[in-house]
Order: structure tokens, then sequence, then C-alpha cells
């Protein structure tokens, strides 16, 4: 028997010889003057790491846009767009909707979850029954933010500053918090 495992150790021991002998054989010398290398292997990505980043396809080289030649829409997008630093702006909620403090903040924090998985980082707080406030800190990210606000139903007016945006065929806020008030109006006076 230790014969036996003499002999299984010298054959492992010859084996790994002769593996280590094979790979040893084929390793190709790499010379410490690497100048006479050519290195065509790099990418796109690779040569703009560092860079600063564009302000959008084809934007960072280019001449700013003529804004005297854009729709108001465009233009206020490209304001937008503008934007940097940071940012707070205002939501109104569809008016018309009762709503507890719990829905409010529901809302606000289900908003604020959402973003966050979308790699827009704005936060929202409840002012009252019918508005949220937002902040952001990368003010770049508010158009996303924008569309993003426009497209839920319990959202009806987005202020930014003084710019005010809303869904397309919706009228001011003012005028849809005013006919309730007037149909109320004229039903008190008819009755005297």
């Amino acid at each position: 028997m230790p014969r036996m495992t003499c002999r299984v150790a010298l054959a492992a021991v010859l084996l790994c010889a002769a593996v280590a002998a094979a790979l040893g054989g084929k390793r190709a010398p790499i010379p410490d003057d690497l100048r006479d290398v050519i290195d065509d292997e790099e990418d796109d990505e690779w040569r703009r790491y560092g860079t600063p980043p564009s302000r959008g396809p084809g934007r960072g080289d280019g001449p700013p846009p003529d804004l005297s030649r854009m729709d108001p829409a465009a233009l206020q997008d490209e304001l937008l767009r503008g934007q940097t630093g940071p940012s707070f702006g205002f939501v109104k909620l569809r008016p018309g909707t009762a709503r507890s403090r719990e829905d409010v903040v529901g809302i606000a924090t289900r908003w604020s979850n959402v973003l966050r998985t979308g790699s827009v980082d704005a936060k929202f707080v409840a002012v009252n029954f019918g508005t949220l406030m937002f902040t952001m800190e990368r003010g770049r990210d508010i158009l996303e933010l924008k569309e993003f606000i426009l497209s839920q139903d319990e959202a009806y007016e987005f202020k930014v500053g003084d710019r005010v945006f809303r869904r397309p065929g919706d009228p001011p806020l003012d005028q849809v918090l005013d006919k309730p008030q007037k149909k109320k109006r004229h039903k008190s006076r008819d009755e005297l």
C-alpha cells in the first residue's frame, strides 16, 4: 500500500511539473517600454471621460439657440433646461377632491419615492390640503419632474418661479376655483 501511495504522489508531481512547463512556455514577454504599442481599443465614452457633460445632443459645442424664433412652449423648456442649481416650486392638486392630511402626505411620499427610482432627487412636502412644495438639488432634472407631475392624475398645476405649467386645454386654476363661487352667488340671489 505505501508503494501505491508513493507512485500516485510521484505521478501527481510529474503531472504538475508538465502542466507548469506547458503553461510557462506559452507566455509572451512584455517589455517595460510600451511607447511603440498602438492601443486602438478605446471607445468614445472613454475618450470623453472627465470632460464636462454637454447640455444635450450636439449642444455643448455649437452656438446657443436663437430664442427669438422659438414658440413660447419651446422657450420655456429652454429656460428650464438651463437651470442647474437647486430648485423649488409648488404643485397644485386637482380641485374638487376632498383629501385628508394623510392623503396629501401619501401623495407627497409616493411621488418622492417614484422619482427617486428614476434618479430624480425631488422631495415633496405637503403645504396644505391642495398644495405640495418640492425641492431638488439638481435643477437640470426639472423637465423630467415637470413631465412626471403633469402625468399624475392628482396634479393640476406645476409652478416654478413665475412659470406655471398645466396640461394642454386646462384652464387656469383661478377660473376653476371661481366657477363654484359664481354658482353659489347666483343661487343665493335667486333665493332672495
